[in-house]
Formats: structure tokens, sequence, C-alpha cells
């Protein structure tokens, strides 16, 4: 029996990486403050991260202040401070990141909002609620996954040397050849078992999301927004992105082409950075750290790509839930600002 002691290390590797990947699944899949779907009440700016994630809520926050006459964005991208009068936390993080100067360029603008407190808070509500999921806790599953690749490659390898390392006499016992198999297929029913959920937006969040496309036009109930016609348009803003309402929708051309573009520099400059390799853990997007960079591959960011991951694609640009690798663990992120976004890799841990 003692030649068979070469497949303890790996079998030990296996079981507890195996036992971590499935700790981390439950703790990506948990939610700490469960309740009903809020329906149609739901908060302008929570539906606006829930359907895009940061850029939206941006994006969605300044069109409301354009609207009240609080800021102007001109042509060249240049925000001015008209009004220091913030609605709510978003719209002081703007007044904040504008500064006292009552003026500064659009793109920092974006950049700096997105990962204000005030816009993280929105994020981590909507989790604790169940309607998104963590994109740390994420992050921590996926690792764990792919760990588990790992320990099956030390199987590989100890099976490939425990028969030269331990030849055995002629006629004597040798290393158990179907130990290794077993080892591998047990593995392999464990990456299925202990795959990390898929995508940012829970399936609750997806409900949430159906409820208020019902063939209506959606508009907030509460909170601080434009009545009337207006407050439809915020509802559409927030729920589509200024690509999907256009130009004529918004009522500004100016502004749309304004917005659009600081939405499409982020996303080279985060390309960029990406190709370099300086994002991909996935933590920090073009200027630093942000818990929360992006949403769900199933929405649409205000420049009109797939999700929004501090104002970028959340499919196959940012580090979130997509890796082309062979491992199937998908990206080692769960938020959306390093290499793969949500595409999908191959193999068993999903992404």
């Amino acid at each position: 029996m003692w030649h068979n002691a070469y497949y303890l290390v790996p079998g030990l590797l296996l079981a507890v990486t195996v036992l971590l990947a499935a700790r981390a699944k439950q703790a990506a899949r948990r939610v700490s403050d469960p309740k009903g779907l809020p329906g149609r009440g739901i908060a302008l700016l929570e539906a606006a991260f829930l359907a895009g994630g940061p850029g939206r809520v941006f994006d969605t926050a300044l069109v409301r202040m354009h609207r009240r006459g609080h800021v102007v964005v001109s042509r060249s991208r240049l925000v001015t401070l008209t009004a220091d009068e913030p609605a709510d936390e978003v719209d002081g993080a703007i007044v904040d990141a504008i500064g006292p100067s009552r003026g500064r360029d659009l793109d920092s603008l974006r950049a700096a909002v997105m990962r204000a407190p005030a816009v993280q808070a929105i994020g981590d509500a909507l989790a604790a609620r169940g309607l998104l999921r963590n994109p740390e806790r994420l992050r921590r599953a996926r690792t764990a996954c792919r760990t588990i690749w790992l320990a099956l490659a030390v199987t590989v390898a100890f099976a490939v040397a425990a028969p030269l390392l331990d030849s055995g006499e002629p006629g004597g016992d040798r290393p158990a050849l179907w130990i290794p198999p077993v080892l591998l297929v047990l593995g392999l029913v464990s990456l299925a078992a202990t795959r990390p959920p898929k995508g940012r937006v829970t399936p609750a969040g997806r409900r949430q999301l159906g409820l208020m496309d019902n063939g209506k036009p959606w508009q907030p109930h509460h909170g601080a927004f434009v009545a009337g016609a207006d407050a439809v348009l915020l509802g559409a803003v927030a729920l589509g992105g200024l690509a999907v309402i256009g130009a004529d929708g918004l009522g500004d051309a100016e502004l749309h082409e304004a917005m659009l573009a600081a939405a499409a520099a982020d996303q080279s400059t985060r390309a960029a950075a990406a190709s370099a390799g300086s994002s991909s853990s996935g933590s920090s997007c073009a200027t630093g750290p942000a818990a929360w960079c992006g949403s769900s591959s199933d929405s649409s960011d205000s420049s009109g790509s797939s999700g929004s991951g501090c104002g970028s694609s959340f499919s196959c640009s940012s580090g979130s839930s997509c890796s082309s690798g062979s491992s199937g663990c998908g990206s080692s992120s769960g938020s959306s600002c390093g290499g793969g976004s949500s595409c999908g890799g191959g193999g068993g841990c999903g992404s």
C-alpha cells in the first residue's frame, strides 16, 4: 500500500481546493439582506446601477442635473456647475468631483464619480438585497475554482512520476494505476459542482429588470427626479442608456454627443491599459480601485456596449467573468476592469 503514498499529496490538494471552491461559491451567492423585488417602484439610480452599472448611474445623474439646469455640458466635454444644490448623494459626488473651480472635463469627472462612495454604495445595497452579486466574492470564487485545475495538473504529474520513481520489484507491488483516473474524475465533477455563479445580475435581478420592461415607459416614483416627461426620459436613460434613446430622445444633441464620447474615451483607455497588462487584476479600472466597476453582460452601457464596467464594455473588454482559456473558471475578477468579461470560458467553472 505504501507504493500508493505518492498520491496522498495530489489527493489532499484536490480535497482542499474543492472545499475552498465550494465555500467561495457559497459566499458569492450569499444574500445578507433579502427582500422582495421592488418592482416598478425601484429608485431611479438603483435601476440605473442594476441595468448598467456605475457608468449608467453617472449618466443618469448628470442628465438629471442638466435637465434641472444645475450643469452645462459643452461639445468640448467641459462640465460647468451652475447651481450647487445636490438632490442626493450622487449629485453631491458630482458637485464634489467638479470642485471649487466649478468646471471639469467630462472624461475625468465620469471616472471620479463612478468610484465615489455614494455610487459604490448603490451596488452594495443591490448586492445585499440579492439583485447583484458582489464582484469581490465572484473574483474569489473564480480564483478558488481555478485552483482545482492546479490540483488536477499536480495529479497528472504525480501519475506520470510515480511509476518512474517506484518501479517496484519484479512481480511485486507497484503504484496503482486506477487512483489517478479516479482523482481526475472526482476533480472534474467538483469543477462542475463548484462552478461560480454566472453573470453579475442574479436571477432575482433579471426578474426585477423584467418587471420594469413590461411595454410601458418606466419612470421613477420616488426620490429626486424631474417630474412628468423628464421623469420618463430619466427612466429611459437609466434602463437603456444614452445610445438607446438617441440624441432626439435626449433632446440635446450636444450633450448626447459629449457623453457618448466620454464613455468611448474611457473604454479606449481601459482597453489600452488591459492590453498592457495593467488592469488584469479586475479590481481597478483606468484610474484607480473600485469594487463595482461593472454590471451585467445582459445590459447595455451608455455607449451602447454590453454592460458598464467603470463606463466600459462588460463584454470581453474588462476583467469580470470572461476567460478564453481552457480552464473554464472565468477570469480573475468579478469587477470588470481588466481582461475578459462576460463571454464565458471553456470547461467547468463557467464565467
